[in-house]
């Protein structure tokens, strides 16, 4: 087969839909290398990342607006310009990765999938601009209502998605899953590099994630301050608005001590975050599925999740789940934790176990059996 991706992210983002773009396109070429893959991106841009992929992988291409006109205009290249461009390089499968496809894939010859990864947006508006939910509600109805099929990232989202008015049996679920770094233990020296590099605390508490009003991370700074004072928070994300939210309670409360607040980590030093911490805490109040939760489970920490999405999904059974606005209730499971070393290390047992589900080459198996059944 030739399968064709949106390769926007991909080239130029490096978080979030990023990830999971490169991650996708990494897998497939891993496990099933007898098909050629190709990135359609409408602008180039410098990425190690991926650069690292296209020197490995032979199958992986990258495709670009072949015109002076689409060039000029590659923002409507990629909504309606890439799909004839598609049909000429006999593209087999296109798979739009985060939410969107062509506006007129359903008019060609190519077979279309998209990657719907939340809903977010019609959950909770307030946390966006009116004309940007107009917009996402538009882009995301006809991508769904366009495509073959739909991959939905969670159960949650997939429930989300037959709210839109999508019919179930257009919906499969394939989980996510997160870089092969954080299934290795780092080293001792790399542990000791990164602790003084960012003068990381002792003990620690840690948080990885965008730093806005959704991820709630101000409550764990909150549930901090009924912890014992040896007990640090590590906040891992870019700056935003809400971050200064939270530098003011620090302040009020005398935690600038306690709480590190740190941006702009490079990946390769991710992992070694998480295993230098003691527990992982993602109080969300809603996510598509919840990614650093799957890469606390491999790093061997505890997890501390919020209720009210898909949150379980991501941490299994073992893991605990408190309401989001429960400060009392997250403090006592760090608590628990920490006072209770046999259910910590249970916890951590079986949550490696649990995460075994998301697999590079299950999650790969999955996404091809959908191409396989789309081209039948």
């Amino acid at each position: 087969m030739r399968i064709g991706f949106d390769g926007k992210r991909a080239v130029q983002n490096f978080t979030g839909l990023g990830n999971y773009s490169r991650y996708i396109v990494d897998i497939l070429c891993q496990f099933y290398p007898e098909n050629e893959y190709v990135l359609y991106a409408p602008k180039k841009r410098e990425n190690k990342r991926l650069n690292k992929l296209t020197k490995q992988y032979r199958q992986l291409q990258l495709s670009y607006p072949t015109t002076s006109f689409w060039k000029k205009l590659s923002s409507l290249w990629r909504v309606l310009g890439v799909t004839r461009q598609l049909e000429k390089e006999r593209i087999d499968i296109f798979h739009g990765l985060s939410n969107e496809l062509p506006l007129n894939i359903h008019k060609s010859k190519v077979k279309s999938i998209v990657t719907i990864h939340d809903l977010i947006f019609l959950r909770y508006p307030q946390y966006y601009h009116s004309i940007d939910r107009n917009i996402y509600t538009y882009k995301f109805r006809k991508a769904c209502e366009n495509a073959d099929r739909i991959i939905a990232i969670s159960e949650c989202t997939k429930r989300d998605i037959i709210e839109f008015g999508i019919p179930t049996d257009k919906i499969e679920v394939v989980y996510q899953g997160c870089d092969t770094s954080f299934t290795h233990p780092v080293t001792e020296e790399k542990k000791r590099e990164v602790r003084a590099k960012y003068q990381l605390p002792e003990h620690y508490i840690l948080n990885v994630g965008s730093i806005e009003e959704r991820k709630n991370a101000l409550s764990a700074v909150q549930a901090l301050t009924m912890l014992p004072e040896q007990i640090h928070l590590v906040i891992v994300g870019r700056h935003t608005e809400y971050t200064d939210k939270i530098e003011r309670f620090i302040k009020e409360n005398k935690l600038e001590e306690r709480v590190h607040i740190i941006s702009n980590v490079p990946f390769d030093d991710l992992p070694t975050f998480y295993q230098l911490a003691e527990i992982f805490v993602y109080p969300s109040r809603f996510e598509g599925f919840g990614i650093p939760i799957i890469e606390a489970l491999y790093s061997g920490i505890p997890v501390v999740a919020a209720t009210g999405s898909c949150l379980e999904e991501a941490g299994g059974p073992d893991s605990i789940y408190i309401h989001p606005d429960d400060i009392k209730g997250m403090a006592n499971a760090f608590k628990q934790i920490y006072s209770d070393p046999e259910r910590k290390k249970v916890m951590i047992e079986k949550g490696q176990i649990f995460a075994k589900r998301f697999s590079e080459e299950k999650q790969a198996e999955e996404i091809l059996n959908i191409y396989k059944k789309l081209m039948r």
